[in-house]
């Protein structure tokens, strides 16, 4: 069976490696240390994380980037958007004409303000930039490692690639959609989990079902009027990288920005909030470098901004969403430079 090496121990990287082996592939996840490859060998999955789990037979752990890539027909990165770039340096010098480059990070880089494709893209051999693709979706690891049923999209330039990843990782309880539109498919896994910190908010306010829904179907327009803005096409964001991920992110509360954004509902400082969890709340970072981007470009971002005032302004988190869900209201799809009527002309004209 072929073989793939997935970077990451964290919950997703394990919780992909785990329905991979499942499926019968040969998979080896890669630890940063001897001292951490040893212990999840001996020891399992985190139980505390990961309950109940345990390594299926086809999966096992190292610390050697050489072992983990040698033979492999994919590599997955699965890091912290922020530690993407550093670990691509290190798997650069394994990859080679036929490997399947996979990012399955959601976020963006705060120094560069760059995609993880992107991120990829800068540290590898540029012949090798045809092979990249990114994996998104509305996929609560939890729930895919209890087997229950989950979609997700990968997404290359070249559909035939698309095809070929989706052929390589799709099981019976996990179904890989394939799409060419790289840009919507990152935009939409990223800034849904902004949207997702309001959602958390909301909940935490007590403010019902009803203001919920007014806040992601207004995320879900903010979000791809900023993808199109990027060079999206609108019609991703409607999919399961777009609306199905934001749907999944904001509902559950086995999501952690939605966990982060309950918790500063309830006056808990972000630094103590982020600093007690085990994993890492992308919305935050992503919530700075949309803000900044959205600046640059002149892009109303109403949400996005009410987000960053309460995490990176200390603004009051009761004050700001009144004054969020008492803007001023107009046409559903207007707002400053947004291209969406443009885009609905052009469709219309062609």
């Amino acid at each position: 069976m072929p073989k793939i090496a997935i970077i990451g121990t964290t919950t997703w990287g394990t919780t992909l490696g785990v329905v991979s082996a499942r499926k019968g592939l040969q998979v080896k996840l890669w630890a940063r240390t001897e001292e951490e490859a040893a212990d999840l060998t001996s020891n399992g999955p985190n139980q505390s994380l990961l309950p109940g789990t345990k390594f299926p037979s086809g999966l096992s752990v190292t610390s050697s980037l050489s072992e983990a890539m040698d033979g492999s027909k994919a590599v997955i990165i699965v890091v912290p958007s922020q530690r993407v770039r550093e670990n691509m340096k290190l798997v650069a010098e394994y990859l080679n004409q036929s490997m399947f480059i996979v990012s399955a990070a959601k976020g963006l880089e705060i120094a560069s303000s760059q995609r993880m494709s992107q991120v990829i893209a800068d540290e590898i051999n540029p012949d090798f930039r045809p092979n990249i693709c990114v994996l998104s979706g509305p996929n609560l690891y939890q729930e895919v490692l209890s087997e229950l049923p989950a979609a997700t999209v990968v997404a290359a330039e070249n559909e035939v690639l698309a095809r070929k990843v989706q052929k390589l990782l799709n099981s019976p309880k996990l179904c890989i959609y394939t799409n060419t539109d790289i840009v919507g498919v990152e935009l939409g896994g990223a800034l849904k989990n902004i949207i997702a910190l309001g959602a958390g908010i909301a909940d935490g306010l007590g403010y019902g079902d009803n203001a919920k829904a007014a806040l992601i179907t207004r995320g879900l327009t903010e979000v791809t009027a900023f993808g199109v803005a990027q060079g999206a096409n609108p019609l991703t964001f409607s999919g399961l990288a777009g609306l199905g991920d934001l749907v999944t992110t904001c509902a559950s509360p086995l999501s952690r920005n939605h966990y982060v954004g309950e918790e500063l509902a309830k006056g808990r400082p972000l630094e103590e909030i982020t600093g007690s969890m085990t994993g890492v709340a992308e919305g935050v970072t992503t919530t700075l470098v949309v803000w900044n981007l959205a600046r640059e470009m002149g892009l109303a971002m109403p949400i996005t901004e009410a987000i960053y005032r309460v995490l990176y302004d200390g603004a009051d988190v009761h004050q700001t969403a009144v004054e969020l869900m008492m803007g001023g209201a107009a046409h559903e799809l207007s707002g400053r430079k947004w291209r969406l009527f443009s885009f609905l002309r052009s469709r219309r004209g062609s």
